[in-house]
C-alpha cells in the first residue's frame, strides 16, 4: 500500500466559505504552487462530497470561486495541469479515440428474464463447487443443498456503458470502453470530465488498481439533454444509455463536459491489494473516493436474490438511473477463482433481466419544437419504453387541439402506438397526474414571437428573425436537396448564427475566410472551403433555387416544371395563381402557397438580399434527346453520384420517365443503400430488372449519356 492521502486539517479551503485571496500578480512561484495544491485537495474533497456522498459541506458560488482561483494559478504561473480538477473542462479534440488493451478480460454476463434460468445458474454453482451433485431432479436438488447455500451480492444492472478505469500509485492514468472485452476504445480525456470519477484517489490506497464501472446519464439530466436537444431541433436520444455511450465516444472532450455523466464503479479487475470477498470490494471502494451503488446488498441465498429483483421492478422508475435487471454474484472471491469462466462470461455471476417496459409510459417533459416553416409541434418527451420492438423516448403531440383532446400534462400515464407502425404518438392518457392539460405557450419558446393559430395549427410568427426557423431555413437551403451546399452542418450553422455572422440568408454570401478562421475548431483550410462553396453556389438552376427556398408544397418534380414552363424566377414571380395552376404538378392548393409565399414581404427580402449579393438562379436547358424514350425508371434507397431527384431529372431529360413506384410498366428498378423493401418485392413481382448504381451508370454510358 502506497501512503495515504487524507486530506490535511489545516487546508483551509475545506470548510472555509468566506476565504480572500491575495492578487495572484503579487505571489512568488512556490507561494503559488503550494496554494494551487491546497486548492486541488480542496476541490477533490467537495466533489466527492457534492457527486459521490451527495452532502456537500459548501455553496456552488464558494466552490466556483475556489476553482476560478486555481484556474488563475494555474495560467498565470504556467503550473503542471496533469489531474487537475481543472483539467475536467474538457481538452482539445481528439483526431481519434484509439484502442487500448484491458488490464484483464472484461467479459459479459449470461442472462435471462426467467426465473428458472436463475435458479439453474445456482445449480450450476452448488455442482461446480460440490456442494450438490448434478443428476438430482430439481426439487430433490434445491433440497439436498438447502443447508449449503451460496452467498450472493446483488446489485441494480446499470443500463449504461461498461468502462475499464486504471489508477497508479493513487493517481488516474487511462480509462477505455469495454469493446470487444479485450480491447477498448481509449476514452481518458472523456472520462475524465466526469466529476463522481476521481483523478487522485483517497484513503489508504493501493499503488496499482483496475476497476470495472458503468458510466450512465442520470434519468432527470437524460431528460433535460433530450429537452435541449429537441428545443433545437435535433433528434432526441432513445434512452440514457445511447445517451452515455454517444457522449463518452465524442472527439471533442469539451463536449463530454458539458454533458451531465455519472459513473458507478463495482468490480476490481485488477490490484495489489488482495480482497476476500465482492462484498469487501464494495465496501472498501467509497473509502478510496470511488463511487458505488447503495442499493447492493449481500443475500443469503438465491431465492434471496430473486426477491432482490422483485423488489427493483416495483421501484425501478422512482431510481434515479435506468436498470433493466440484477446482477448476481458469487460473494466468495475464492469460490468465484474455482468456478472460473467460460470464453465470454464469468460462471460465477447472471443477470436477472427485469421485463421490458411496454407501450405504457409516463411523459416526463413536453417541448414545443420550432420547424422551418415556423409551425410548432408539441413533442412528449417519455420514460423510454419498448413499443413494437422499438425503444420510444419521445411521441408527437402533433398540435394544441390534439393536447386539449388527449388533456395530457407532464407527469401522466400515457399509452404509445406506432403510426404505420414508423411514427410514435400518444394514443391515450392511461393516467393523470393532476386534472389539466399543457397548457400551450402563447409566444415563441426561441424568439418570444406572438404565436398565430392556423385551425388546429400554431405558428411562431418570428419568420428568419427567429434564430430556430433561421438556422432550418439556411439547413434545408445548404442540404442535398437545396443547393448542396457542403460543410454547412448543424454545428458550424450554430457558431454562425451564435456569433452575429449570419443573421439572415443573405448573411451566408458575406462570410469571409479570415472571420470563419477565428472561430473555435474551424482552419482556414475549412474556412476557405466554405467560401468556395457558397461563390459556387450563386448561379444554380432555377429549380434547385426554387427548392432551396423552401417554398411550402414545392418539391424538386414541382419546382422542375415551374422551372420549365416559366423559364426564369421574374416569370414565377409574376405569375398569377391562374398560371400557375395550368403548370403540371401544380393544383389549387400549391398554386395558392406559391403565390402567398412571393407575395410575403419577409420572403421577398429574402430573395431580393440573395440576388443583391449576387446570387442569380439560371434557366434550365431544356434541350433533350430520346436516347432514353419509352423507358420507365423508379429509383430507391441513397445513390452516391446523384441525389434521387437528380437522377430523375436526368433520366427525364432523356426521354423516360421517372415514377415513384414499381408496376408492370416498369423497365429498371435503381437501387442504392438502404433500398425499399417493398419495392424491391414488387421488381420481383413485376419481373423488372434492378440496377445497382454502377449498373445504372453503364446503362448511361451505353446511350452515351453524361451528366
Amino acid at each position: 500500500m502506497s501512503q495515504s492521502r487524507e486530506r490535511p486539517d489545516s487546508n483551509p479551503y475545506i470548510r472555509s466559505p468566506e476565504t480572500e485571496f491575495d492578487d495572484v500578480e503579487s505571489m512568488s512561484e512556490t507561494a503559488a504552487n503550494e496554494q494551487a495544491e491546497q486548492l486541488r485537495d480542496a476541490i477533490r474533497y467537495h466533489d466527492r462530497r457534492y457527486y459521490v456522498d451527495a452532502d456537500p459541506v459548501i455553496p456552488d458560488r464558494t466552490y466556483d470561486a475556489l476553482f476560478s482561483r486555481l484556474q488563475a494559478l494555474e495560467e498565470q504561473f504556467d503550473l503542471d495541469t496533469t489531474n487537475s480538477p481543472t483539467q475536467r473542462v474538457g481538452g482539445e479534440p481528439l483526431d481519434e479515440l484509439g484502442s487500448v488493451d484491458h488490464v484483464a478480460p472484461m467479459l459479459s454476463i449470461d442472462s435471462s428474464g426467467e426465473v428458472e434460468d436463475v435458479r439453474e445458474f445456482d445449480r450450476r454453482v452448488h455442482t461446480e463447487l460440490g456442494l450438490s451433485s448434478s443428476g438430482e431432479d430439481t426439487q430433490t436438488s434445491l433440497d439436498a443443498y438447502a443447508d449449503e447455500s451460496v452467498e450472493y451480492v446483488c446489485e441494480p444492472k446499470f443500463d449504461g456503458l461498461s468502462i475499464e478505469i486504471v489508477y497508479e500509485e493513487g493517481r488516474y492514468v487511462r480509462a477505455a470502453t469495454r469493446g470487444d472485452g479485450e480491447t477498448g476504445e481509449n476514452v481518458t480525456e472523456n472520462i475524465r470530465t466526469i466529476r463522481s470519477i476521481p483523478l487522485s484517489l483517497s484513503g489508504d490506497y493501493p499503488e496499482f488498481l483496475a476497476v470495472r464501472g458503468e458510466v450512465f446519464m442520470p434519468r432527470d439530466a437524460f431528460q433535460a439533454h433530450n429537452r435541449e436537444r429537441v428545443e433545437r431541433g435535433d433528434d432526441p436520444f432513445a434512452n440514457p444509455r445511447n445517451a452515455a455511450a454517444g457522449t463518452l465516444r465524442q472527439l471533442d472532450p469539451r463536449v463530454t463536459a458539458e454533458r451531465p455523466l455519472d459513473c458507478f464503479v463495482f468490480d476490481v479487475l485488477d490490484t495489489s491489494h488482495p480482497f476476500d470477498s465482492n462484498w469487501e470490494i464494495h465496501e472498501t471502494l467509497p473509502e478510496w473516493g470511488l463511487k458505488v451503488n447503495d442499493r447492493t446488498t449481500v443475500v443469503a441465498d438465491i431465492e434471496s436474490a430473486i426477491e432482490y429483483r422483485d423488489e427493483l421492478v416495483a421501484v425501478r422508475d422512482d431510481l434515479a438511473y435506468e436498470i433493466d435487471g440484477t446482477v448476481i454474484t458469487v460473494n466468495d472471491r475464492q469460490r468465484c477463482d474455482r468456478l472460473g469462466s467460460t470464453a465470454r462470461a464469468p460462471r460465477w455471476a447472471y443477470a436477472y433481466k427485469l421485463p421490458a417496459r411496454t407501450e405504457e409510459t409516463t411523459v416526463r417533459d413536453i417541448v414545443v419544437q420550432v420547424g422551418r416553416t415556423g409551425r410548432l409541434t408539441p413533442v412528449a418527451l417519455l420514460d423510454p419504453v419498448e413499443v413494437a420492438g422499438v425503444t420510444v423516448s419521445r411521441a408527437s403531440l402533433h398540435n394544441p387541439d390534439q393536447i386539449e383532446s388527449l388533456n395530457v400534462d407532464v407527469g401522466d400515464g400515457v399509452r404509445i402506438e406506432r403510426a404505420g407502425d414508423v411514427i410514435p404518438y400518444v394514443s391515450e392518457v392511461t393516467e393523470h397526474e393532476n386534472d389539466s392539460h399543457f397548457e400551450f405557450p402563447g409566444t415563441c419558446p426561441i424568439c418570444d414571437s406572438p404565436v398565430e393559430r392556423e385551425g388546429p395549427l400554431a405558428f411562431c410568427t418570428g419568420g428568419l428573425a427567429c434564430p430556430m426557423q433561421l438556422k432550418r431555413a439556411i439547413e434545408h437551403y445548404a442540404s442535398r436537396s437545396g443547393l448542396d451546399i457542403e460543410g454547412l452542418g448543424e454545428q458550424r450553422l450554430d457558431q454562425l448564427i451564435e456569433s452575429g455572422l449570419v443573421e439572415s440568408l443573405p448573411d451566408l454570401y458575406d462570410l469571409r475566410t479570415s472571420d470563419l478562421a477565428r472561430l473555435d475548431g474551424w482552419g482556414r483550410t475549412s474556412a476557405e472551403n466554405i467560401v468556395e462553396e457558397l461563390t459556387a453556389s450563386m448561379g444554380p438552376p432555377l429549380d434547385d433555387f426554387l427548392t432551396a427556398l423552401g417554398v411550402p408544397e414545392v418539391g424538386a418534380t414541382t419546382a422542375r416544371s415551374l422551372a420549365l414552363e416559366f423559364g426564369t424566377l421574374d416569370a414565377i414571380l409574376d405569375a398569377s395563381e391562374a398560371e400557375l395552376r395550368s403548370v403540371d404538378d401544380v393544383g389549387p392548393t400549391i398554386a395558392n402557397e406559391i403565390q402567398e409565399f412571393f407575395e410575403s414581404e419577409q420572403n421577398l427580402t429574402v430573395v431580393e438580399g440573395l440576388r443583391e449579393h449576387g446570387v442569380e438562379p439560371q434557366s434550365l436547358d431544356v434541350t433533350t434527346d430520346d436516347a432514353l424514350e419509352g423507358m420507365t425508371f423508379v429509383f430507391t434507397g441513397a445513390l452516391d453520384r446523384y441525389t434521387r431527384s437528380e437522377a430523375q431529372d436526368l433520366v427525364e431529360r432523356f426521354g423516360a420517365n421517372a415514377t415513384s413506384s414499381v408496376s408492370g410498366n416498369t423497365d429498371y428498378l435503381v437501387t442504392g443503400d438502404s433500398p425499399g423493401q417493398n419495392k424491391l418485392d414488387d421488381a420481383t413481382e413485376h419481373d423488372v430488372d434492378v440496377l445497382d448504381e454502377t449498373a445504372f451508370v453503364s446503362l448511361l454510358d451505353e446511350h452515351d449519356i453524361h451528366d
